[in-house]
């Protein structure tokens, strides 16, 4: 899955960045940094390894991303500090406590947030600049530069740029990138 995503980033990135688990190595003709012992350290270690404005952030666990997409998330900071991939949440979402709803949302303003996520490097070095806790607790640095004042974009991305993170996920992945090419 990390090669998938690669090809993609190296259409439009000039330097790739894989944090890696202990013992594995670097695939060729990326620069590889230890991972982290949560994902915003491996983002960190990637961060200090390169310089230059802006940063692509991706999940390896999104291997359908496409160049088209890395480039119009780039587009997308043209006057933010950070520009997301997202697509439209289409389920109906309910807030629950204790197995008791206690709304229903409206998903019209509702965004499945993705990557690759963009940032202007001094905005991601703030955000990650946070006490260990703060950094450790976000699920993506978008939210992070967020909760600091930052702007973020919103750049529609397709639902297809899905997450693997269950056998079921990997299946359709398959499927999909084999349609693909």
């Amino acid at each position: 899955m990390v090669e998938w995503s690669i090809e993609a980033l190296r259409a439009a990135c000039e330097h790739v960045v894989v944090a890696l688990p202990p013992g594995v190595h670097a695939p060729a003709g990326t620069i590889g940094v230890p991972g982290g012992e949560h994902r915003s350290l491996s983002v960190k270690a990637a961060l200090r390894a390169v310089a230059g404005d802006p940063v692509i952030v991706h999940d390896a666990a999104r291997p359908l991303v496409t160049p088209d997409l890395v480039e119009r998330v780039l587009a997308g900071l043209a006057d933010a500090d950070c520009a997301i991939a997202a697509a439209p949440v289409t389920d109906t979402v309910k807030e629950a406590r204790d197995g008791e709803v206690v709304r229903t949302l409206d998903r019209s303003a509702l965004w499945s947030v993705q990557t690759p996520q963009a940032f202007r490097r001094d905005a991601l070095e703030r955000a990650l600049d946070q006490p260990e806790d703060v950094v450790a607790a976000a699920t993506d640095d978008a939210s992070l530069v967020e909760a600091l004042g930052g702007s973020v974009r919103i750049v529609e991305a397709p639902r297809e740029n899905l997450k693997v993170t269950t056998p079921t996920d990997l299946q359709v992945a398959a499927f999909l990138l084999d349609r693909s090419r």
